[in-house]
């Protein structure tokens, strides 16, 4: 989500006449996205504006001896409030995630003298700027359909700086989706941080847009019907998920759409039903695993992916083995373990953090292992099969080699030949299976 409000920044930027400046080293203007899910990345984020300024003001190690204006956007912001210059007493500007539109009006201002200029969005504020896209040849795309979430789990601030939700009309999504793929863009991602439950705070439909051929009736499967007939569009994902949204419907999008990718990121956090309740999830033990068995069951190759936390307060052995038993049952092809760390406002905060360092680090280790065991298993299967891979370039680690992902999100790596392109779908039959990455040859 930060990546794609970053491009739209860079776009309202370009359309008011600034440049993109090859690095630090040749800015006048930078400008910090930040992230608060987790300490680590807020302090990231606040420590990066403290060396720009120090760099603006000929201090410190930082390399960008011509930058003029340092700007914090994001949740960090929004978090912090007007704390954020105790923080940072010399920064330029701050705005909060739903205000990223203003800020080439607000570098214009810094650059006339002002400084220190806060801009704060309501929970409710519609954000501008969100169709703005940086023009060029890129062939993938993000594009956000509902913003904020009302989900309130115990331990997540998104809700606090993201706002309520709010879903982008199906028509400017639809017209968005059409602009991106007249100009190349053969694969979008919808972006939500729960994104199934687009439609259900605001209509994202209104009465005066044509009704669904195929007689659906909810909004989100509405939308990949609406986006499956985009000419030039070859594959639509969308993340993040939640196992209520996991509906007849959208197990017939995915049957019917054939741009619709067979891969779902379905965050769980615990097996446990005790601890689920206690992270007000909303759904049970048995409830998640109905959702993984009810996308498996047309298609046994499906791909999910979840993320898990380890060590929520209160966490027991006999609680952490139940999430283990929950992942071998819905048999994940990928899993992104969190050890559980406090967020200041949230409900989990005033819990005692009771389950000692080691043992959070300990308990992540064994659920890594036991998905890279399970992943080498899923991932074998698929030996001898044939993937329709959309090619990305060449291999971060052998640039001889090339890699794409398929329509389950797997990275696969293949030999090219003179016939691949860059944002070409290539079918590549898999020859071998790693946990995480399958290899092939071009068929």
């Amino acid at each position: 989500m930060n990546v794609r409000d970053s491009e739209a920044v860079e776009a309202l930027m370009l359309a008011a006449g600034y440049e993109k400046a090859a690095g630090e080293a040749e800015a006048d203007i930078v400008i910090v996205n930040s992230c608060t899910v987790r300490d680590m990345a807020e302090r990231k984020a606040v420590g990066k504006c403290g060396n720009l300024i120090a760099a603006k003001e000929g201090r410190g190690k930082t390399v960008a001896p011509n930058v003029k204006v340092v700007g914090l956007m994001g949740c960090a912001v929004k978090r912090m409030g007007a704390d954020v210059f105790k923080s940072l007493p010399r920064l330029d500007f701050a705005v909060g995630p739903r205000r990223f539109g203003t800020i080439p009006r607000l570098v214009a201002r810094c650059l006339a003298g002002e400084t220190r200029i806060l801009e704060l969005s309501g929970d409710d504020e519609v954000p501008t700027g969100m169709d703005a896209h940086v023009g060029g040849s890129s062939f993938q795309s993000y594009v956000t359909v509902l913003l904020g979430c009302d989900n309130r789990c115990s331990y997540c601030i998104v809700p606090d700086v993201r706002g309520h939700e709010y879903s982008r009309p199906a028509r400017e999504v639809v017209a968005e989706v059409r602009a991106l793929a007249a100009h190349g863009v053969k694969e979008v991602c919808l972006l939500g941080q729960s994104v199934l439950r687009y439609g259900v705070r605001n209509a994202a439909w209104s009465e005066d847009d044509p009704p669904s051929p195929g007689g659906y009736t909810e909004a989100f499967p509405r939308l990949l019907e609406a986006l499956n007939a985009v000419d030039g569009l070859e594959r639509i994902r969308f993340t993040s998920a939640h196992p209520k949204g996991c509906t007849d419907e959208l197990v017939r999008a995915y049957r019917e759409f054939p741009k619709v990718c067979r891969h779902l990121h379905l965050p769980v956090q615990s097996g446990s039903d005790r601890v689920l309740k206690e992270m007000g999830r909303r759904y049970t033990r048995a409830e998640y695993l109905a959702a993984v068995a009810k996308l498996r069951a047309f298609d046994p190759e499906f791909a999910i992916t979840t993320d898990v936390i380890v060590g929520y307060p209160g966490e027991t052995e006999e609680d952490f083995e139940a999430t283990r038993s929950l992942m071998d049952e819905a048999g994940f092809d990928n899993a992104f373990i969190f050890k559980y760390s406090p967020r200041p406002g949230t409900r989990s905060a005033a819990l005692t953090d009771d389950v000692p360092t080691s043992e959070k680090e300990r308990r992540d280790q064994v659920l890594l292992d036991d998905q890279e065991r399970r992943g080498q298993v899923r991932n074998e299967r698929l030996v001898g099969t044939v993937r329709e891979v959309l090619a990305e370039g060449p291999s971060l680690r052998n640039s001889a080699r090339w890699s794409g992902r398929d329509g389950g999100n797997r990275i696969v790596v293949f030999e090219p030949n003179e016939g691949v392109r860059t944002g070409t779908i290539v079918k590549v039959r898999i020859t071998a299976a790693r946990p995480q990455t399958l290899i092939g040859e071009i068929t």
